[in-house]
């Protein structure tokens, strides 16, 4: 995008002009990328709260408002008419699918299913306390050992496209075999003839439910991709190393995995769990999460970007109920999770600080009425969130970008002289 404007910034008594320029949706953004070169001055952003690392066209997020789209489609279209195959294809290839290019798409990632054997042999000798994500962490580092040729996936299209379609069309399987392996069970084959999302339940739990089926391929379109997060920022970060692509994504697992990121629907099903079994009374636990004294934390809501309701949160909402309806499950923690969620939003705490439910609080209930231990939800996350990764990652490599390296403001010891030992004071 050209420039728009300048913005001025003065020094001293010095006046510097940087460039200026403007999004798609009119976001402002001052270039400061030679205010070093011009000032001697960095910028002090602790957080990365208010810097835009890259000029994406992936991923739109209006916080203020609640909007999120990828490629200019709103999520709530794309997870009511889209299928996840559909997200993915857009995410990468930019376009929503034609009939002909979804069959094509479909059969690409075909052609590159089935794991090495000594990935599972991987998984069976890892010690059985490792968490689901650690699993993950390993078998990605791994798949490289066993596709040396990644190594050229920065440079070499055609590695990368296998890659790219090696990793989407494996995951479903890498996720089915991390939680039979957590589970003692045995390992259940790539079936060809069954879609995506079905081949997954199948290789999960030997069987496949419609319902189950559909509000998973919901579930994945929902965390598929939410631009620059941790996660994603990492993979971009350890990308433009041009690290080969399983590195990358590796990364973004580690990252994930942290409570205060893919980490936060357990917890909140952890949180629920810990409220029934201290009576279910919901007025008690809002009590606590606005005693500043009280360690208690109410997980599930507020979010870094939005200050409105989560649209995410909003299309899990509409299927709670729907999918425990027809699986016939009763759940009480649902009632205490909508409990919470009344209250909160009637209460000027929480309204005032804009601490509206996010897409962790509802997406957890989901994930354990369809049989997924809750250790497992961050694997789930992971696994919707690859092909954002991987069209993150991909977009990096096709702007070229250079590798990551933040300042920092040095406030340590000033130069001093080494003290040999036998002189330094006690």
């Amino acid at each position: 995008m050209a420039n728009t404007d300048t913005v001025e910034i003065k020094i001293g008594d010095k006046t510097f002009l940087l460039p200026a320029f403007a999004g798609t949706y009119d976001e402002k953004a001052a270039d400061i990328s030679k205010l070093l070169a011009e000032t001697g001055f960095v910028t002090y952003d602790i957080g990365y709260k208010n810097t835009a690392t890259t000029r994406s066209t992936i991923t739109f997020i209006d916080g203020d408002v609640g909007t999120l789209e990828h490629r200019g489609y709103p999520i709530e279209q794309l997870a009511d008419q889209a299928s996840y195959l559909e997200v993915m294809h857009l995410l990468l290839h930019e376009t929503l699918p034609t009939q002909a290019q979804l069959e094509a798409f479909k059969e690409a990632l075909n052609a590159h299913a089935g794991l090495p054997a000594g990935i599972y042999t991987l998984l069976d000798a890892l010690p059985d306390e490792i968490h689901p994500m650690g699993m993950l962490s390993v078998v990605m580092n791994a798949l490289s050992g066993y596709h040396p040729e990644a190594e050229d996936s920065w440079a070499n299209p055609e590695v990368r496209w296998d890659a790219i379609y090696r990793l989407l069309a494996n995951m479903p399987a890498i996720t089915a075999a991390i939680y039979r392996r957590s589970q003692k069970l045995p390992y259940v084959a790539y079936d060809p003839s069954l879609d995506y999302v079905s081949n997954f339940l199948n290789m999960m739990f030997g069987k496949i439910d419609k319902v189950a089926a559909e509000a998973l391929d919901t579930l994945l379109i929902l965390h598929a991709d939410h631009e620059q997060n941790c996660s994603t920022s990492t993979v971009r970060m350890v990308g433009s190393s041009h690290v080969n692509l399983y590195a990358s994504i590796a990364a973004g697992c580690n990252a994930l995995w942290g409570p205060l990121h893919g980490g936060a629907n357990q917890e909140v099903l952890e949180m629920l769990e810990a409220i029934r079994l201290d009576g279910g009374d919901t007025e008690k636990y809002i009590a606590k999460a606005k005693d500043k004294a009280d360690p208690f934390r109410l997980m599930g809501f507020g979010h870094r970007v939005y200050k409105n309701y989560d649209p995410r949160a909003r299309v899990i909402k509409k299927y709670v109920d729907k999918v425990l309806d027809e699986l016939h499950i009763e759940d009480p923690l649902v009632e205490i999770a909508k409990g919470l969620e009344s209250a909160a939003l009637s209460d000027s705490y929480f309204v005032d600080r804009k601490l509206f439910p996010n897409v962790d609080f509802y997406s957890g209930i989901i994930y354990r009425a369809l049989g997924i231990p809750v250790n497992l939800f961050t694997v789930m996350f992971a696994f919707g969130r690859l092909p954002g990764w991987i069209s993150q990652w991909k977009e990096l490599r096709e702007h070229n970008e250079p590798i990551n390296r933040p300042r920092q403001i040095y406030m340590g010891e000033a130069t001093r002289d080494y003290t040999p030992i036998a002189q330094r004071e006690s």
